[in-house]
């Protein structure tokens, strides 16, 4: 019987913190009522990542994928492709939140829940730089792309019959492979809930928001072109 959660985490040389970071989520996992499956999927690593998650999974009810090269969004996307479960839920190793797992579960008349860290019930412990950078990529979205929801970066929910047709639709990858799929939900109709999260990582952020701001903003714009033909159903 497929399971109801199908947790997506993409690791890149994460071989310090997976002895720790593992095992918590899948006992956590394990506190839950949910029927649930974990693909780690490793992209790139120099170090022993995956060969961490597999002796770690024991016999727990995780797939370990490995894509070649450095790819966060990429890796995001193969495991929602081998995702078998009614959601697909992405977490990152460092960022998890049971709680959120039963806002997805109550949510049946959605088909993709986003833990906004700009929700106004939210509590995000992340240092001032980073939440700028938050509230800043939001405006973007507003700006560039006319989106109406709050947070694409971080975790998020998807109903697989929901999105299933648009995967092979997104062209990005990297850092905006999950934006570019709410987006084309949201314009395609589809039912988008939004719930308040606590934010509260378990180390600091590995990559700099100041570098990957040109990147990002670059495939904002990219994006934009690529839709700009496209139908909207409002």
């Amino acid at each position: 019987m497929a399971p109801q959660l199908s947790i997506v985490v993409p690791v890149y040389n994460e071989a310090e913190i997976m002895p720790r970071a593992l095992p918590s989520l899948l006992d956590d996992l394990d506190g839950t009522p949910y029927s649930y499956e974990v693909l780690v999927v490793e992209n790139g690593s120099t170090d022993d990542t995956a060969k961490l998650a597999v002796e770690l999974a024991g016999d727990r009810p995780v797939s370990v994928l490995s894509l070649d090269e450095p790819n966060y969004g990429g890796a995001i996307r193969e495991g929602m492709l081998a995702a078998t479960g009614t959601w697909s839920v992405v977490f990152d190793i460092d960022y998890t939140s049971m709680p959120f797992l039963d806002e997805v579960m109550a949510s049946d008349d959605a088909d993709i829940v986003l833990a906004s860290k700009r929700n106004p019930d939210s509590v995000d412990r992340r240092p001032a730089l980073r939440r700028l950078a938050t509230a800043v990529f939001n405006l973007l979205l507003r700006v560039i792309l006319s989106s109406k929801v709050s947070d694409t970066h971080g975790i998020k929910a998807f109903r697989l019959s929901s999105v299933s047709s648009l995967i092979d639709q997104v062209e990005s990858r990297q850092d905006l492979f999950d934006t570019e799929l709410v987006i084309r939900s949201e314009r395609a109709g589809l039912r988008i809930r939004e719930v308040p999260v606590v934010v509260e990582e378990l180390r600091p952020a590995r990559s700099s928001v100041l570098a990957r701001a040109p990147r990002t903003i670059l495939g904002l714009f990219r994006l934009r072109r690529r839709l700009s033909g496209e139908p909207t159903r409002q």
